[in-house]
C-alpha cells in the first residue's frame, strides 16, 4: 500500500512538473512576443504633430496649385502646379493612413506645430491665445494658420485673378509655403522616430527646396 502511494505521489510531482515547466515556456513565448511586437508612435509624439499638421499644411498647397493649373496657358507653371498638386494629395494619402495604422485621430486639440519645440526649426510670430508669442513656442499666427499658409483673402484674390498676375501670386504664396514645408520637413528629420515618417520627410524637405529654386526662377522672368 505503501509502495503504491509513494508512486502515485512521484506520479503526481512529475505531472505538476511537467505543468509549471509548460507554463514557463508559455509566459516566455508571450513576454517575448509582446516585447517583439512594434510600439505605434503615440498621440502626443512628433510621428503624429508631423502627419497631422503637414496634412493641413499640404491640403492648401494642393489647392492653390489646382487653382492656377486650370487657369494658366503657362506650359512650365502648370506643369509645376500639376505636380505639386499630385505629390502633395499622394503624401496626403500615406499621413492619413498612418494615422489610421497607429490608432490615432487625424486631428486632435493640440496647437499647431507644438510638437516642433525643440527643433531648431520653430518660427517666431503671435500665438493664437494671446497675440504675443509667448504659447507653445509661438508657432501660429494670431489667425491660427500656420507658417507659410496664405490667408483667405491671399486664397480669394489667387482664384480671381487672371494671366500673370494669377501666375505670379501663385509662384509667390508657393515659395513662401514651400518655404516654411522645409522647415516642417526638417523638424521632422530631426524629431520623428518611425523609419517611414522620417524618410518622407527627407523627400520632403529635398523635393520643396527643389521647387523653391524652380518657382524663383519662374517669378524673376515674369
Amino acid at each position: 500500500m505503501t509502495l503504491n502511494l509513494e508512486a502515485w505521489q512521484k506520479r503526481v510531482l512529475l505531472i505538476l512538473g511537467l505543468i509549471a515547466v509548460a507554463s514557463l515556456f508559455a509566459l516566455a513565448f508571450t513576454a517575448g512576443r509582446v516585447a517583439a511586437a512594434p510600439q505605434n508612435p503615440g498621440n502626443e509624439s512628433a510621428d503624429a504633430g508631423f502627419a497631422r499638421d503637414m496634412q493641413v499644411h499640404h491640403s492648401q498647397a494642393v489647392e492653390m496649385s489646382r487653382i492656377v493649373r486650370d487657369g494658366t496657358d503657362d506650359v512650365v507653371i502648370r506643369t509645376i502646379a500639376y505636380d505639386i498638386a499630385m505629390t502633395q494629395q499622394h503624401q496626403i494619402g500615406q499621413m492619413y493612413a498612418w494615422l489610421e495604422e497607429w490608432g490615432l485621430p487625424q486631428s486632435t486639440d493640440a496647437a499647431r506645430m507644438a510638437w516642433m519645440a525643440g527643433s531648431g526649426h520653430e518660427h517666431t510670430g503671435t500665438d493664437a491665445d494671446d497675440g504675443a508669442g509667448t504659447g507653445d513656442g509661438g508657432t501660429v499666427a494670431a489667425d491660427g494658420l500656420m507658417p507659410g499658409m496664405a490667408t483667405p483673402e491671399e486664397m480669394a484674390a489667387l482664384a480671381e485673378a487672371t494671366g500673370q498676375d494669377a501666375e505670379r501670386l501663385y509662384l509667390e504664396l508657393m515659395i513662401d509655403h514651400h518655404t516654411a514645408g522645409v522647415d516642417m520637413a526638417q523638424a521632422g528629420v530631426e524629431l520623428t522616430e518611425e523609419p517611414e515618417v522620417r524618410e518622407l520627410a527627407q523627400k520632403m524637405a529635398a523635393s520643396q527646396a527643389t521647387e523653391i529654386a524652380a518657382m524663383e526662377d519662374l517669378l524673376a522672368r515674369l
